[in-house]
């Protein structure tokens, strides 16, 4: 599987998913820290990710 891990949680979630042996890296690292969720989401999709977030309202 394939993660992209969304601001509100630490960037060492990705490396724990990582050594779990899925693929996971988190937002800050890709460049997509401060983008809206629109583009987070658009990035996701793009590289067939799913996206792990504790965002309530992510749109």
């Amino acid at each position: 599987m394939n993660f992209l891990i969304d601001a509100q949680l630490p960037p060492a979630l990705a490396r724990l998913i990582n050594s779990l042996g899925h693929e996971a890296v988190h937002v800050e690292a890709v460049g997509v820290l401060l983008s809206t969720d629109h583009t987070i989401w658009n990035y996701a999709v793009t590289n067939a990710q799913i996206i792990v977030t504790k965002d309530e309202d992510f749109k």
